[in-house]
């Protein structure tokens, strides 16, 4: 096992480093004026032109750029905004909020469903695998901003009144439910329908007849047998769906007005401020790195046949 996580750990090198290339080049290597814009209407003054250019290292070809801001970033600087703004001292402020919505979208979407795929795959109830099949292309079918605004208005002051319509600054886990319900509601649909296709499957295969035949209890051999061998496609869901999430917040966080990484993403896209949008992605990079190597240690946990030599 430790010969395979040190492999592992090798590998995601040159992953890393193509993977965070790519996005510098493709922010920083685009052809037109970087600083267009930046100065309001009027055309920024030749200093102030000149002062960004060596700051960003923008006479440099793309490769000694890359690499001058691969040094920087190993020593946990994220660079600077154009307009002077500390990129890690924002990505401080703003990640852990996103951070805390996304795992509680994560546990949302996998509790519910899991659980449901649970019932409908072992009963074979006419009437719950409709409702499943119904709820479930509702939340595929509706945009998640519609969701969240559905379910604003249901909730919010002027329907229930149990949510306001914006979070807190700092929002506590209670405030972050709600969002992380819609955040994870797309997800929590497939997850549902995978669950139930894999129990479906399983049930008939013979490692749970040879169980069954043994006089296991049926609590056991659903939980231990049929359970651990049926969640690994969902494992591998929720794996990549963290980054997924984390990254793809920024309508969720735009509806609930939340104040995390969603919004600096949004805003340096839509500010033309590479930097800010360089540091954002090469941090989920990292993410879906290391989330991808704990889910390929989770299968062996799972599941015995698998050994990692």
């Amino acid at each position: 096992m430790v010969r395979y996580v040190l492999r592992r750990l090798l590998q995601l090198i040159p992953v890393f480093l193509g993977a965070t290339f790519l996005i510098y080049a493709l922010v920083w290597a685009l052809p037109g004026d970087p600083f267009a814009g930046k100065c309001g209407q009027t055309a920024c003054p030749q200093s102030f032109v000149d002062v960004m250019t060596a700051k960003f290292n923008l006479n440099d070809n793309i490769f000694v750029q890359y690499f001058k801001y691969l040094g920087n970033l190993f020593t946990g600087d994220f660079g600077e905004t154009f307009s002077g703004n500390n990129i890690g001292q924002m990505i401080g402020d703003s990640y852990p909020i996103t951070v805390r919505l996304a795992l509680i979208a994560v546990a949302i979407e996998a509790i519910i469903g899991v659980t449901a795929g649970i019932i409908t795959g072992l009963r074979g109830n006419p009437f719950l695998d409709n409702l499943v099949l119904v709820v479930t292309l509702v939340l595929i079918a509706l945009p998640v901003f519609v969701t969240g605004i559905v379910l604003q208005l249901v909730l919010g002051g002027d329907g229930l009144g149990l949510i306001n319509a914006s979070v807190s600054a700092d929002p506590t886990i209670g405030e972050l439910i709600i969002p992380g319900f819609v955040l994870g509601s797309l997800s929590m649909a497939y997850i549902a329908r995978l669950t139930k296709t894999n129990i479906a499957e399983n049930r008939r295969s013979d490692f749970v007849r040879t169980a069954i035949a043994k006089g296991q209890p049926r609590r056991r051999v659903v939980g231990i047998h049929l359970l651990r061998n049926s969640v690994l496609p969902v494992l591998t869901f929720l794996g990549t769906d963290i980054g997924a999430l984390m990254g793809g917040a920024i309508v969720t966080e735009g509806v609930f007005n939340i104040n995390g990484i969603g919004g600096l993403i949004f805003r340096g896209v839509s500010e033309k401020d590479g930097a800010t949008v360089t540091g954002i992605v090469v941090l989920l990079v990292i993410v879906y790195l290391m989330v991808s190597l704990i889910v390929d240690l989770l299968y062996a946990v799972l599941d015995p046949r698998i050994r990692y030599d």
